[in-house]
């Protein structure tokens, strides 16, 4: 098994919210004596499966926020993450998976509690005092690298080390008042390049097409009759256009530290998604037609402390991974964060350009993975 494939199996997997993997390229494995036949390689020939906590103290959740007694606005959204990751390598590419639960503090209240505590803004207009939310996301991302395909290098020239085709899928579920259920699919191509320290950097331009999701307040009934399809969703259920996407990611060991010390890696990932439609799409002008804005989904940086090589020995690097990283999403889900466009009450408050800051997630938040 190639550095490279272990390095792919340990940072990935710390990428587990809204990442796009590596490709571990099967020709990087070493090759044996001519003399002696190749031995068969197993379907799978990675298996990498960890669990991680991680504590976000100022997570948001768009709309869901307090008005402290002095009047400002609390748009933070503690949460506590729990997730299961899992990545495999095999001959033709490589498949990663993750699935998380955010456990969201009385800001984003849960279902059927109509806002979060001292809100003077909820959908009955008056104070409630709730249960947080939980959410549970689901993220696969599959690719299949043109080098082993193909089975030639053509697709490797400088520090290119592959050109893949990437797919996947997103999915959602939350038990707070707008009940979103989203469901997305992306395809697209995905760039390898080598970095220093045997770490890596990968670009892919995907198509991204949200095909699904569920908002209450598009539901026929809630304010009024309405006019089905016009001015309101039978049962809620929006879906927007396709669009493009940009997901990136990398990694790199911090090899230039003494030998005592390389214990410390850094990794970190960006995301770009296009407007995808109206806000209540397919609701046309009638329904509110508001605009959605680019939404830009980052961890520009985490530093990982490999605590288990610490403690045990390199035969147990990655094991046990402490880490703190730098979060930042701007336009969440699609909510223009500057203008009232949002919705009123969601990115800014109702009648107002004070802004509720729910619609731009800034916080440092801290983790533990451990693999078995």
């Amino acid at each position: 098994m190639s550095y490279r494939i272990k390095a792919i199996a340990a940072a990935v997997l710390s990428l587990a919210t809204l990442t796009p993997v590596s490709f571990a390229a099967a020709a990087d494995l070493p090759v044996k004596a001519k003399a002696k036949p190749i031995a068969d390689l197993p379907f799978f020939f990675v298996i990498d499966d960890r669990v991680t906590y991680s504590w976000m103290p100022k997570g948001t959740d768009p709309g869901n926020y307090t008005i402290r007694p002095n009047g400002t606005v609390n748009g933070n959204t503690a949460k506590s993450v729990y997730s299961f990751t899992h990545f495999d390598a095999w001959l033709y590419g490589t498949n990663f998976f993750t699935i998380s639960m955010f456990k969201s503090d009385h800001n984003d209240a849960a279902n059927p509690c109509l806002g979060a505590p001292t809100s003077t803004v909820t959908v009955t207009g008056g104070n409630s005092n709730c249960a947080g939310a939980t959410e549970i996301y689901g993220l696969f991302r599959s690719t299949f690298g043109f080098n082993e395909i193909f089975n030639t290098k053509a697709f490797s020239y400088g520090p290119l080390h592959n050109v893949s085709l990437e797919v996947g899928m997103d999915a959602n579920t939350e038990n707070n008042f707008l009940s979103p259920a989203k469901r997305d699919m992306v395809a697209g191509l995905q760039f390898a390049f080598d970095l220093p320290y045997k770490g890596y950097f990968n670009v892919a331009p995907l198509l991204y097409y949200e095909f699904a999701n569920h908002n209450s307040f598009d539901q026929c009934g809630l304010f009024g009759a309405g006019v089905p399809g016009v001015t309101c969703l039978i049962d809620g259920n929006t879906s927007f256009k396709p669009t493009w996407a940009v997901e990136t990611n990398y990694y790199m060991d911090l090899g230039f530290l003494p030998e005592n010390m390389q214990f410390w890696s850094i990794s970190g990932r960006a995301a770009w998604y296009g407007q995808k439609g109206n806000q209540n799409q397919p609701l046309g002008v009638a329904g509110g037609g508001t605009p959605t804005a680019v939404e830009f989904n980052s961890e520009p940086i985490r530093l990982t402390f490999d605590a288990s090589k610490a403690i045990w020995g390199p035969k147990y690097t990655h094991f046990v991974d402490v880490w703190v990283a730098y979060r930042y999403w701007q336009n969440k889900f699609g909510l223009d964060h500057k203008t009232a466009l949002g919705g009123p009450g969601v990115c800014v408050l109702a009648g107002t350009s004070i802004s509720t800051n729910t619609c731009t997630e800034s916080t440092v938040y801290t983790g533990i993975t451990v693999k078995f």
